[in-house]
């Protein structure tokens, strides 16, 4: 089996590598989805999406084959006379780069400052059960929000 700690620590290492770290996309498992992965040993992710400016999705841990956690989240562009996807991207990518690399962990409960906006995370609970809330302000305006979800997956 594994720990909540390894697992955490998994998580924290494929976020960064993949849509943070701008990793190569994979070949899409559904339909007009993007797809985007990691693998180190035993574990494995996908994190897989519909959309764009508004989008959906969900990422996937497995461990030995066997899925083990998931988060579904759904974002979009509240005021896109404030910020555009280009833009949100590099505040999301900014704050969660910062959020990895210092908390070592994905669940927000932070505040980011850049050039293009406010990032704001707040969530509740931790990895085995979680969801959560991200926003960009703008001008002290919601331009961005995102809700996710997720947790551990209990055969």
């Amino acid at each position: 089996m594994f720990s909540i700690q390894e697992l955490t620590d998994f998580i924290v290492e494929a976020k960064s590598k993949t849509y943070v770290g701008n990793g190569a996309e994979l070949p899409a498992c559904r339909p007009g989805s993007r797809d985007i992965g990691h693998r180190r040993g035993v574990w494995s992710y996908l994190d897989s999406y519909f959309g764009g400016t508004d989008f959906a999705g969900q990422e996937a841990v497995w461990h030995e084959g066997n899925p083990r956690w998931a988060m579904n989240y759904f974002g979009r562009i509240v005021r896109p006379d404030l910020i555009d996807a280009e833009r949100a991207g590099a505040v999301i990518k900014a704050a969660l780069q910062t959020m990895y690399r210092e908390k070592r962990h994905f669940l927000g409960r932070m505040e980011y400052q850049h050039a293009y906006g406010c990032y704001v995370d707040s969530s509740r609970g931790a990895t085995d059960h979680f969801s959560g809330h991200e926003v960009i302000f703008v001008d002290g305006e919601e331009a961005y929000e995102l809700e996710y979800r997720g947790g551990l997956i209990v055969p």
